[in-house]
């Protein structure tokens, strides 16, 4: 089966006027008790604004890794990352200049027990000195915008899981970021909630206008939110192939139902059962 790939090591977005996120030579070396572990090897990518790009590989490929550098959380160890044109990295320290305009969304939602829906959305908010009323009214467009406008006096405790996670996506839109950064944040979800908030995550990023990248090992998931699938190989994680969905937005699930969609899937399931032949 043929899919319609780009080179991994060309521009990525070249047919856009400018990358908000631009990688070059990126490279992860972690030292263990056993040594060192070669985790990233000559990443190379260009992610345009507003583009929804998916993650995906085998465990171990680095794709969180690769998130958490994006994110300011974990240094390279060589190459660069970019994003609106400036460097995220200073040597081992992130510049909290650029972080600001980044949004973070992890498995679990990690809401405060002791803070009610609203206090937690607007949590950020706070640290950075906003004042009460000026928060509150934030948090109410944000938790109107993940349809949680009347759930703001609820604790986490009180809500679903799906609605938690709601919670955390609008916490991390909470300072209007421009670049949102997703690792599995559905992985935990039963499978009809995760639909559920796959469609609300395309709905979400289409109003922000936000830049997404979305770590998952859910195939289906990643094609179907992807504008491009970008495919991680086993450690050390390089870029095997980077597919373009080429779906409009919005999609329904009917996407699914497409040869061209199914014909991605395929494809990339075939790319990764052949390295789990190859690795065993």
């Amino acid at each position: 089966m043929t899919l319609d790939v780009q080179e991994p090591t060309s521009s990525a977005a070249s047919s856009h006027a400018a990358a908000e996120i631009s990688i070059t030579g990126l490279d992860k070396q972690y030292k263990t008790d056993h040594g060192v572990t070669h985790a990233l090897s000559g990443i190379n990518l260009e992610i345009a604004k507003e583009e929804f790009v998916s993650l995906i590989g085998r465990s171990g490929c680095g794709k969180t890794t690769l998130l958490r550098i994006m994110a300011g959380l974990v240094p390279p160890s060589s190459g660069e990352v970019q994003i609106a044109g400036r460097s995220l990295w200073k040597g081992s320290t992130a510049d909290n200049s650029v972080i600001r305009n980044l949004g973070v969304v992890f498995q679990e939602a990690n809401l405060f027990p002791w803070y009610n829906i609203a206090d937690n959305i607007a949590l950020p908010l706070k640290l950075r000195g906003m004042g009460k009323r000026e928060r509150r009214k934030r948090a109410r467009e944000l938790a109107d915008l993940v349809g949680l406008g009347s759930f703001l006096e609820n604790y986490p405790r009180e809500l679903s899981g799906g609605m938690r996670q709601r919670a955390a996506i609008a916490r991390a839109l909470s300072d209007g970021p421009d670049l949102l950064l997703m690792d599995e944040p559905f992985g935990a979800l039963d499978a009809m909630t995760r639909d559920k908030m796959n469609l609300e995550i395309q709905r979400i990023a289409l109003a922000t206008r936000a830049t997404v990248v979305f770590v998952t090992h859910d195939i289906e998931e990643a094609a179907f939110l992807g504008d491009r699938v970008v495919h991680l190989t086993p450690r050390p994680g390089r870029i095997e192939q980077i597919v373009p969905v080429g779906a409009a937005r919005p999609r329904t699930y009917e996407v699914q139902t497409t040869p061209t969609f199914t014909n991605i899937v395929a494809g990339l399931r075939s790319a990764l059962m052949k390295e789990e032949e190859e690795q065993s």
